[in-house]
C-alpha cells in the first residue's frame, strides 16, 4: 500500500498544478483534467520530499528518443535502447533532485551577477553577440530566461561539489611522484615520424586478377624508388592519396599511432628511407620516412601542474559518485512504472 506521506506528497503537488486527484492504486498515481477527464501527468519517481513527473522525464528524454530513432537499429535493438536511456536520464533526474535538496540544505545560493559574468564568459569563448546568443537559443526552443535558469542550477551544482567534495581534496608531492614515475611512457621523450606515402586503391569488387594487377604497378614504382628517383616526384605521377598536412606529407606520427603493419615495417628505418610496398585497408602503399622528430619529455616539476589537475578530476568524479551514491541510501527514492 501507499504509504501517507507518499499520498500528501502527491496532493501538495497537485494543489500547485491546479489538478485533482483522480487514481490512488498502488504504485500509479494520475494527474487529470476534472472537465475532459484526460490523463494529463503522472509521478514516475519519489525523491525524499519531492517528485519526479513523467511530463519531466519525456522532456528530457525526447532529444536522445529521436536520436536513437534516426540510428537505424532493428524494432527490438530500438526498444532496448530507449529503454536503458530512459532508465538512465530518471537517474540523472534522481540525482539532480537529490543534489537540488542538498543545495537547498545547505543554504548555497546564486546571484544574478554570478549568472550574468558565465553567460559573459560563454558569449567571449565563442565570440556570440548577445543577438547571436538569443537566436541560438532560440533555434533550440529556449527563451534567454530558461537559459539563465539552466546557468543557475549549473552554478548551484558546482558550489555544491565545491562545498562537498573539492574542498576535502587534497594532491600530495607523493601522489604527483607516484603519478609520472608510473606514467614514464607518457611523460619520456617521445620519437615521431614525418611520413608521406604512394598509394593505390584496389576497389572493394575487384577481381584477383585486376588486384595482382594494382600490385604489380606497385612494385614497378618501388623499383623506380630504388633506382634513386625522387619520392616526391614519383608520388605525383603515380599516388592516388588525397590525404595531405599542410606541413608536407601525412604529418607526425608516434608508432603507436599506426596500424600494426606499418609499425613493423619503420620501426628501425631511418629518415629517407621508404618501405617496401604494403598491403593495407586503403590499398597497396609504400611509406617514405621524411624526418624522425624526437620530442623532449617532461620531467616531474614540468608535468606537476598538469598531473595535479588530471588527479584532482579524476578524485572529483569518483568521490562525487560515491557521494551520490550514499546520498541514495539515506533518502527516501520510489520509482513509479
Amino acid at each position: 500500500m501507499i504509504n501517507k506521506n507518499f499520498i500528501q506528497i502527491f496532493c501538495k503537488v497537485a494543489y500547485y498544478m491546479q489538478l485533482f486527484f483522480v487514481s490512488c492504486t498502488p504504485g500509479f498515481l494520475m494527474a487529470a483534467d476534472v472537465q475532459s477527464g484526460e490523463i494529463i501527468d503522472r509521478i514516475v519517481a519519489v525523491v525524499n520530499d519531492d517528485i519526479i513527473l513523467l511530463s519531466e522525464l519525456d522532456e528530457s528524454f525526447k532529444p536522445y528518443a529521436d536520436r536513437i530513432a534516426a540510428l537505424g537499429y532493428s524494432v527490438d535493438e530500438e526498444r532496448q535502447t530507449l529503454f536503458n536511456v530512459r532508465e538512465e536520464i530518471l537517474n540523472q533526474l534522481i540525482d539532480q533532485k537529490l543534489t537540488d535538496q542538498q543545495i537547498k540544505q545547505s543554504k548555497i545560493t546564486v546571484s544574478d551577477d554570478e549568472i550574468d559574468n558565465a553567460i559573459e564568459r560563454l558569449k567571449e569563448a565563442n565570440f556570440f553577440t548577445d543577438k547571436e546568443l538569443r537566436e541560438m537559443l532560440g533555434a533550440d526552443g529556449l527563451t534567454m530566461e530558461e537559459y539563465r535558469k539552466r546557468i543557475k542550477d549549473q552554478i548551484l551544482r558546482a558550489k555544491l561539489v565545491n562545498f562537498e567534495i573539492k574542498s576535502k581534496i587534497v594532491i600530495t608531492k607523493e601522489d604527483i611522484d607516484t603519478y609520472h614515475k608510473s606514467h614514464s611512457d607518457k611523460y619520456s621523450g617521445r620519437k615521431k615520424y614525418r611520413l608521406s606515402n604512394i598509394l593505390m586503391e584496389v576497389p572493394s569488387f575487384a577481381s584477383e586478377e585486376e588486384k595482382l594487377g594494382v600490385s604489380e604497378k606497385m612494385e614497378m614504382v618501388l623499383a623506380k624508388l630504388k633506382s634513386g628517383e625522387p619520392f616526391d616526384k614519383i608520388a605525383n605521377i603515380y599516388s592516388e592519396s588525397r590525404f595531405f598536412s599542410d606541413e608536407g606529407g601525412l604529418g607526425l606520427f608516434e608508432l603507436k599511432e599506426l596500424s600494426p603493419k606499418i609499425q613493423e615495417a619503420i620501426k628501425d628505418m631511418k629518415a629517407g628511407e621508404f618501405t617496401p610496398v604494403l598491403d593495407t585497408g586503403q590499398g597497396y602503399q609504400i611509406f617514405y620516412i621524411q624526418e624522425i622528430v624526437n620530442v623532449p619529455g617532461k620531467s616531474l616539476e614540468e608535468a606537476s601542474p598538469e598531473i595535479e589537475d588530471m588527479l584532482y578530476k579524476d578524485i572529483v568524479d569518483k568521490k562525487f559518485r560515491s557521494w551520490l551514491d550514499e546520498l541514495r541510501k539515506m533518502s527516501h527514492i520510489k520509482t513509479i512504472k
